[in-house]
């Protein structure tokens, strides 16, 4: 029987929804019993849901405080907010599911969980729907609705605060953040090892969004190790130029500046620090391209905690001051690069490139029920 599934993800709410929903697509791609239908769900609201996806960008750049009463307001009273997109997505969604009948429905973003739940109910539809929680430690009850047919958590700690929030341990799954399988260090020959410059090579990064204090960092970087620094600034354009303005007159052809990249992979692999905010999918897929992390932040609410997970598991280190970042690479450079490879060795031993698959597998094993909704033979993708 053939499966249609139904994704909801996120286009413009920083770019880890969109990476988690593309490296599900490299899977399911290899399934030829089952058709996927991947929607923004911010698009189902129309302009005024759309506006304020794209306006993540902006307050977690210049206003952390208001994103963290944003968090803790919809940590509270999740049912509130369920309730508002409920109302917004409400047409265009009930059109949607008519249009593809979909078996299953898997959401990757927390603003949807309740409110696709509640439609459904509403109107009759018996399609199971499964949450994957794209957060590592700090998980809003958002993500967590007791009605989900089972909610796929990355980490441990993600699970056990589902299960505060009284979801049943049965109805979770632990299964790692699926990465795409571009950011894998065995795909490509060592280019660490094998490019032509020797010198120790950084990468300095916030996020698809560009946040944090990339120019101070840079500047205490240059200044004091034979070093290259490659700073990616997402899509905050003043950002770019700001970095351009102030960096590469004084430091010459050892810096390079880039906007917005679809090729990040190559410019992880070819590193051997990635100095980034402590944001999930960018730290998975640095462990995956096997290059040691140092977290220079991390967001109010979603990410706190992200940087003591990664401390645990020896994948990287947390930066506190900006000021500490000459101490911290002094001590990984130590004795051979000691603390360093044992981060990249112990990051092999946390990855697993499997997830994807294996997520792919969960719902391709859900059984659905024979009243529900007929397959069709094609689904387009609209994502």
């Amino acid at each position: 029987m053939i499966k249609n599934v139904l994704i909801v993800s996120s286009n413009h709410t920083g770019n880890g929804h969109k990476s988690i929903t593309e490296a599900l697509q490299e899977k399911f791609a290899m399934r030829e019993n089952i058709n996927i239908h991947v929607v923004d769900g911010f698009s189902l609201g129309g302009k005024p849901l759309i506006a304020i996806g794209k306006s993540y960008g902006l307050i977690t750049r210049k206003a952390e405080g208001l994103w963290e009463l944003i968090w803790d307001i919809s940590s509270v009273k999740p049912q509130l907010v369920n309730e508002i997109v409920e109302i917004t997505i409400k047409e265009k969604f009930l059109k949607l599911v008519g249009q593809i009948k979909p078996d299953l429905i898997l959401s990757v973003h927390p603003n949807f969980n309740g409110s696709i739940i509640n439609l459904l109910e509403k109107n009759n539809y018996k399609i199971p729907v499964v949450t994957l929680i794209a957060d590592l430690t700090s998980i809003s009850s958002l993500w967590v609705d007791k009605r989900a047919e089972y909610i796929i958590s990355p980490t441990l700690e993600a699970r056990d605060k589902c299960i505060e929030f009284g979801v049943p341990k049965n109805k979770i799954r632990i299964i790692n953040l699926p990465v795409r399988s571009r950011f894998r260090y065995n795909n490509v020959t060592n280019l660490k090892e094998n490019k032509d410059d020797k010198r120790l090579s950084c990468l300095i990064m916030s996020g698809g969004e560009g946040v944090g204090n990339m120019r101070k960092i840079a500047d205490i970087l240059l200044k004091n190790f034979d070093c290259t620094v490659k700073i990616v600034a997402g899509r905050n354009k003043q950002l770019k130029n700001k970095l351009e303005q102030s960096l590469t007159n004084k430091f010459g052809d050892r810096v390079k500046i880039y906007g917005f990249v679809d090729n990040i992979q190559d410019l992880m692999l070819t590193s051997d620090i990635v100095f980034t905010r402590a944001s999930p999918n960018v730290m998975m897929e640095a462990v995956s391209c096997n290059v040691p992390i140092v977290m220079t932040g991390e967001l109010p609410g979603q990410e706190q905690g992200n940087s003591s997970f990664a401390e645990k598991h020896n994948l990287g280190i947390y930066c506190h001051n900006t000021k500490n970042i000459y101490n911290i690479v002094y001590e990984l450079l130590q004795d051979n690069n000691k603390k360093l490879e044992g981060i990249r060795r112990d990051q092999r031993k946390y990855v697993n490139f499997n997830s994807a698959e294996e997520i792919v597998d969960f719902l391709d094993n859900i059984d659905i029920e024979s009243g529900n909704i007929p397959a069709l033979k094609l689904v387009e993708n609209l994502i």
